[in-house]
């Protein structure tokens, strides 16, 4: 898909032509949306778009999710889903007749980051297997973090740090998980110490948006743990840092010349994992 996206500057591809892709967005979304959307024009295919579905479709007149992905499979041939409650998706994907993505379901799970995330990790550092990966930030409603630790487990002998407030500890459903998988994990206070010994730093953004009223604490979270300066001085030459983006204050930005700040290579890559993801659920290998 890289080859196919340089090559799309000239003669644009028409593996996809005659296909229309729906993106529906309950919540606000950049990157993901964006690369969903390029990932299928770069493919020749075609693209119907709502931003912000929760004011600006009928959702805001009280229809139900399944009545909407009804109607809007009846325009489609894929949708793709972002929502704000977890397993939406699986609910969307039960009701449709064609195939529907998860764009990330609330605190829930966010998939096709997953695996971005882990090709990323593997043309980075060259391997999955045996890999010391520190998940940083906000781990309880950070759906990134929950989807990488599911996917990571497939691979052999990782080693998994969790480093986060305490408000906004790792669920015991991702624990649970991986001491089913036999991954080793363990929770830590102390960010140098785990990014020492790290391959990858997945830094989050502490989520304002989840905490409802509870503002404090938010503040209390928020700050607690920063990839800046000193963070590189102790990291591997070899390791990455990662970040699925936005980013506020928690990875500064002199991080962002070092070229070991791998997060907007990242984003990038983005775009391959989804045109390939469009292309086998659409036609196929």
């Amino acid at each position: 898909m890289e080859a196919v996206e340089r090559g799309s500057h000239g003669a644009r591809s028409r593996v996809l032509e005659g296909y229309l892709m729906a993106t529906l967005f309950y919540e606000p979304s950049t990157r993901t949306r964006l690369s969903f959307e390029a990932a299928m024009r770069r493919l020749g295919g075609e693209v119907l778009t709502t931003e912000n579905a929760r004011e600006f479709s009928s959702a805001a007149k009280g229809e139900t999710l399944e009545d909407t992905i009804r109607t809007v499979e009846g325009y489609s041939d894929i949708i793709v889903l972002r929502h704000f409650e977890s397993g939406a998706a699986r609910r969307a994907a039960d009701t449709a007749n064609i195939p529907v993505i998860n764009a990330g379901d609330g605190p829930g799970q966010h998939p096709t980051q997953a695996l971005l995330d882990v090709y990323t990790i593997k043309r980075e550092i060259g391997t999955l297997d045996g890999i010391k990966l520190g998940l940083v930030g906000d781990l309880a409603n950070g759906r990134t973090v929950r989807s990488l630790a599911y996917l990571i487990a497939k691979y052999q002998n990782i080693k998994i740090y969790f480093v986060s407030p305490d408000v906004v500890k790792m669920k015991d459903d991702i624990k649970d998980y991986l001491n089913s998988q036999g991954v080793e994990w363990e929770e830590s206070s102390d960010l140098l110490e785990v990014a020492s010994k790290c391959d990858v730093i997945y830094q989050t953004r502490i989520q304002k948006e989840r905490f409802g009223e509870r503002i404090d604490l938010y503040e209390a979270a928020r700050g607690k743990y920063i990839v800046d300066r000193k963070v590189l001085d102790v990291l591997p030459k070899h390791a990455v840092i990662m970040h699925p983006l936005p980013r506020l204050d928690e990875i500064t930005v002199d991080v962002d010349s070092d070229p070991r700040a791998a997060y907007f290579r990242q984003a990038k890559n983005g775009l391959y994992i989804r045109m390939a993801l469009l292309k086998l659920l659409l036609v196929g290998h």
